[in-house]
């Protein structure tokens, strides 16, 4: 199915579908490394959800996508998806079980891949509009996790997200799965030099505020509620070592999430859901910056 605007069809009945030795896909194929997405300005986005956030975001002008590949048992289950690419002018092109599966990195490719340019901007224009919370990822390195603070920081409100230091890509494909779409929401930046990210957000007027294991005060208490309720950066470290203490001695101050029973401790994701709802929740009271 490689056509244009206005010529949908049945798959099969025209040129035979790219295999994975096609030309196209071997390119594409090159967006499952990170060195191939930052050479080529671009990622893939894989499976229905993905690529009907990506479409919006297309047609919005928020996002481009340059093309896609679904393969033909796919186009016969979601007819009105490829019908919706090619009415947005994006070039579809059919490809066989094989080719779908070298460009998917899950155990079962649901047939549709698009290609969209990369979505970072400077750390600047990702708080230009001086939202009133935003995620910070210092270091993180699991893909999953970093899509589901991705996920979970769009749902709370958040009005970006940062990534940090030594963090991964963003666009790593597993990443982009676990965000389910939200990468599409809001702006992402990326940035190594951690204490540029700081100033950057201070003169945003945001507060760094960290989340650490051996803070003085949990999210319940009186002294951090009083913190919640302010426009805040929320710096979250590392899944294996948390904030260093020199990023910690930078932050204008740190709260720990309660654990109330016998767990050692909360993933990354989890400690960012209920730190950042915290904050959308006092937020949203009255007093707070959106009351």
């Amino acid at each position: 199915m490689s056509t244009a605007r206005g010529s949908a069809r049945r798959p099969g009945t025209e040129a035979a579908p790219l295999t994975e030795r096609s030309a196209r896909v071997v390119v594409a194929r090159k967006l499952t490394r990170r060195a191939g997405r930052e050479k080529a300005g671009a990622f893939l986005a894989e499976g229905a959800q993905a690529v009907r956030e990506a479409l919006v975001a297309h047609r919005a002008g928020t996002a481009g996508l340059r093309e896609a590949f679904t393969t033909a048992a796919f186009a016969e289950r979601q007819p009105e998806l490829v019908a919706d690419l090619l009415d947005g002018d994006v070039r579809v092109h059919e490809v066989t079980e094989r080719a779908a599966a070298s460009l998917s990195e899950t155990v079962t490719p649901q047939g549709v891949v698009t290609v969209c340019d990369r979505l970072d901007v400077p750390v600047s224009a990702a708080l230009a509009v001086r939202p009133p919370l935003v995620a910070v990822l210092v270091g993180i390195t699991d893909p999953g996790n970093a899509g589901t603070v991705l996920r979970v920081a769009d749902a709370a409100g958040a009005g970006a997200v940062v990534f940090a230091g030594d963090s991964v890509d963003p666009f790593n494909g597993k990443a982009v799965r676990a965000s389910t779409g939200s990468l599409f929401h809001l702006p992402i930046a990326r940035e190594r030099d951690v204490d540029s990210v700081l100033a950057a957000c201070r003169d945003a007027g945001l507060s760094p505020l960290g989340a650490d294991g051996h803070a003085a005060h949990d999210l319940a208490a009186s002294e951090a509620r009083a913190l919640l309720g302010r426009p805040t950066a929320w710096v979250f470290g590392s899944e294996a070592h948390g904030l260093p203490d020199e990023l910690v001695a930078r932050l204008d101050s740190t709260v720990r999430v309660p654990i109330y029973g016998q767990a050692e401790s909360l993933n990354l994701a989890t400690a960012a859901a209920v730190c950042l709802y915290a904050s959308a929740r006092e937020q949203r009271e009255p007093g707070g910056v959106r009351g």
